[in-house]
């Protein structure tokens, strides 16, 4: 009874959740049922409640080829890789942002530092593609010009973590310093204050104010990138890399392996299968670090 006369005392509130909330639903909810494909023989003609039901058939055949371990272990580096060099740049970008004192140029900065979130992974595939192009790339001219040996950048898998994880600093920081940035804005000025009349520099404000008060926020979104970890960013892996087997060894993740599979094979099956051992790693994950993280600071934890 507390909580309908909660929902009435403050309907106006409620209603305007309701958005969000059909949003949730329709779109992250309902497509669950969509799992039930791993479990069966997937014809179009009979439809997912008229197909026959195979069990785990289908993801015998899934963990039978060894690919599954090197698609998983892809994933989960390239994801390391870009949750913690992208946090190490947006911090740094906010607290130097924090540091500008001409609002005109700060807003520049914010500006541009924002912009490549904006760029299509498709504009971004030709812009690595102008750059790394074997034959005439930007790159390859400069090493050209310096006299040294050009390099034939999309035969040479292990340099493509580090390629994919600058790419991703540079599309990506700006967007989470603005999140770091708002939440510095909304701290108290008294700290400041009291630090600068006992005479801490503006790094040691920087060390011993922000850092410390910013330990939340940056927990929360190592939090919710650990939460899809296991989920490789699809349109960025095939928007750089497309089909090219050779880089496959360092690029190749889950998500790319799933549409190869549904597109060359026509398995709606299997693909779901692979789909749904990721999201079951993705559960595990966030539950496991959310863990971690209560042991450490109950007050940071997600939930």
């Amino acid at each position: 009874m507390g909580m309908l006369r909660d929902l009435v005392k403050n309907r106006g509130l409620y209603s305007m959740a309701i958005p969000g909330i059909v949003f949730l639903v329709v779109f992250s909810y309902i497509p669950l049922s969509g799992h039930l494909l791993a479990f069966k023989d997937f014809q179009i003609s009979k439809g997912i409640w008229g197909s026959d039901w195979v069990g785990l058939d289908n993801f015998v055949f899934f963990f039978s080829n060894r690919d599954w371990i090197q698609v998983t272990v892809n994933t989960v580096y390239l994801n390391a890789l870009f949750i913690i060099f992208e946090m190490f740049f947006a911090l740094l970008i906010a607290l130097f942002l924090n540091e500008i004192r001409l609002k005109w140029f700060k807003r520049t900065i914010q500006s541009f530092v924002f912009l490549p979130y904006f760029i299509s992974w498709v504009v971004v595939g030709y812009m690595a593609f102008i750059l790394f192009n074997n034959t005439d790339g930007l790159i390859n001219r400069v090493l050209g010009m310096s006299g040294l040996q050009a390099v034939d950048w999309y035969q040479t898998p292990w340099v493509w973590p580090i390629i994919l994880t600058l790419t991703r600093i540079w599309k990506s920081a700006g967007y989470f310093s603005i999140i770091l940035l708002a939440a510095i804005t909304g701290f108290s000025s008294d700290y400041y204050e009291s630090a600068r009349l006992d005479g801490a520099t503006r790094l040691q404000q920087m060390r011993y104010i922000t850092l410390p008060l910013l330990k939340p926020q940056i927990i929360i979104l190592v939090l919710l990138g650990v939460g899809r970890i296991f989920y490789g960013d699809f349109g960025m892996i095939y928007g750089i890399i497309g089909d090219n087997g050779i880089l496959f060894p360092t690029t190749d993740v889950i998500d790319t392996y799933s549409y190869r599979a549904l597109r060359q094979l026509g398995n709606f099956s299997m693909s779901s299968a692979i789909v749904f051992y990721q999201s079951i790693m993705g559960l595990i994950a966030v539950v496991s670090f959310n863990a971690l993280v209560r042991k450490i600071d109950k007050d940071s934890r997600l939930f």
